[in-house]
């Protein structure tokens, strides 16, 4: 008899990662439980809200996230990834938005600690595994001699946005369990197991309470002034970390016609509104791409792409452009694309790849 497959799966404390280490045991798989400690306090602003990725609600968390591997019988450790964190998620949200763009933090946290530092620390702790799952709606297959990463049956809670960035060689050592399961099905099989996470809601922000300001330096928050297209002064704004292309609301200008972000001028400290009818981009650059279902983009390809993790895919056609980019070009212009967001496209259920939006065209 084959010795079953061992597999390290990502706890969270949450519904999700607790269920899909249950159904991986249940299928006879040797699984132990992995989680990391991110969070360094005071840093961010400890406020009751949603639960949130980065807070001090974290300890909660991995209280809870024990208690299930206790219930399933299951090794638990916890490995502390707080300057890994600090380096390449806090500094790049930071950099992001003092640049005027608008991070996307679950991408980079995905590629670089989840799927990278943890398991790295934890094959460096000994433990040994042969997979890596985790409670992300998504599904992995193998297509002849490609891994591809495909969307999950439940599409209202589909994450292959947030895991564009993985590499091939990354999903060929991903499980993920609830790739054909709905939320419904998921809580049920929770209760069923008397999982305290049950009843736990699900992450909504980034940071504890949704406010982020607690991690920039006073002197990171300068006010500055709000113009319209024309450079008319229309007032102030209180530091361009709290905007993104395409806001409405909380700009504090009084106007006659509903105004919106069209840019961030982040040399000059300035945010540049305007008319709804002037949001709208034929297109987009984007860099930093990762290709999954196909090698390479040698000639223009008619795919659908989402610009925002909310926004219904479109269609499209991306281009080659230089080393490392993409063109894209909308079948119909799209409102509010925004620098630093992620761009990515499909073939039908399929991730073709993604990239981080650069500017829009």
């Amino acid at each position: 008899m084959d010795k079953p497959k061992k597999v390290a799966v990502g706890l969270s404390g949450g519904v999700d990662s607790s269920v899909a280490a249950a159904l991986l045991k249940e299928k006879g798989y040797d699984v132990v439980g992995i989680t990391m400690e991110i969070f360094e306090g005071p840093a961010a602003v400890e406020t009751t809200g949603n639960h949130a990725c980065y807070g001090p609600d974290e300890k909660e968390d991995i209280e809870i996230a024990a208690s299930i591997c206790k219930k399933l019988e299951i090794p638990f450790f916890v490995f502390d990834l707080k300057n890994e964190y600090k380096s390449h998620v806090i500094s790049y949200f930071k950099n992001e938005y003092l640049s005027g763009r608008t991070p996307n933090p679950c991408v980079v946290c995905n590629k670089q600690l989840k799927f990278g530092f943890l398991l790295e620390k934890a094959k460096s702790a000994g433990i040994e595994f042969e997979f890596f799952a985790t409670g992300h709606y998504a599904q992995v297959v193998k297509s002849g001699d490609r891994i591809l990463l495909r969307k999950a049956a439940d599409l209202t809670k589909d994450q292959t946005y947030f895991l564009h960035g993985l590499t091939p060689s990354q999903l060929s050592r991903c499980i993920f369990p609830l790739g054909e399961l709905t939320k419904q099905e998921v809580r049920k099989i929770a209760y069923n197991y008397g999982f305290e996470s049950a009843k736990r809601p699900e992450s909504q922000d980034f940071i504890a309470g949704g406010d982020y300001s607690g991690i920039f330096e006073k002197d990171e928050l300068r006010e500055g002034k709000i113009i319209d297209e024309n450079g008319n002064i229309l007032g102030r704004h209180k530091g361009i970390i709290h905007y993104t292309v395409g806001q409405r609301r909380g700009l504090g200008v009084a106007s006659p016609r509903p105004l919106y972000i069209q840019s961030i001028d982040a040399e000059k400290n300035r945010i540049v509104v305007t008319d709804r009818a002037n949001l709208f981009s034929k297109g987009l650059i984007a860099k930093d791409l990762n290709l999954i279902s196909i090698d390479k983009l040698t000639a223009p390809q008619k795919v659908k792409v989402k610009i925002r993790l909310k926004h219904n895919e479109t269609p499209a056609t991306v281009f080659p452009y230089g080393q490392d980019k993409i063109r894209v070009i909308f079948k119909e212009p799209q409102m509010s694309v925004a620098p630093g967001q992620s761009v990515v496209f499909y073939t039908g259920n399929t991730v073709v790849g993604g990239g981080i939006i650069q500017h829009s065209l």
